[in-house]
């Protein structure tokens, strides 16, 4: 009889703790742009985690070309995914060699001196340096507008 009313006694707590060590989070993950495949990938994806919703940008670090090193860059949320839009649009019109500055990347616009025979323009590439790890990758100015375009669905 005693050890009866010790397992009625403790069975809610054990029962608690087991429910406690299974829980299931529903976790998805899309992809919102991919801008570039193979080794040197650039893709924009939106990560759903409970009531959490974040942005990633992944990317090949250009700083190692040997080594496919992806680098993340997270934006905790549409605001702050919306300042990278800012940047992009901005520098799209913007000189050589001015730079959009925030608290985690900037972006700097770069004219090379090559002239593209198609266009007749100097070549442009946007390069984005995340400041906490010191990533860097260059964006194209066609991946540049569809990543403007993809954030504004949004």
């Amino acid at each position: 009889m005693k050890k009866l009313v010790f397992l009625f006694a403790f069975l809610p707590f054990i029962v608690a703790k087991a429910r406690a060590q299974f829980t299931i989070t529903n976790t998805s993950t899309i992809t919102i742009a991919d801008l570039r495949s193979g080794d040197w990938p650039l893709r924009l994806e939106r990560i759903v985690k409970k009531n959490d919703t974040i942005y990633m940008l992944s990317f090949r670090d250009k700083q190692y070309p040997n080594a496919h090193n992806i680098s993340t860059l997270k934006f905790g949320d549409l605001t702050q995914l919306r300042y990278l839009q800012q940047g992009l649009t901005y520098l799209m019109t913007a000189d050589d060699g001015t730079e959009a500055t925030y608290k985690s990347f900037s972006i700097k616009r770069t004219d090379d001196k090559a002239i593209d025979t198609k266009t007749k323009k100097k070549l442009v590439k946007y390069t984005l340096t995340c400041k906490e790890e010191g990533d860097v990758t260059d964006i194209q100015p066609g991946e540049a507008d569809a990543l403007v375009k993809a954030i504004q669905k949004l």
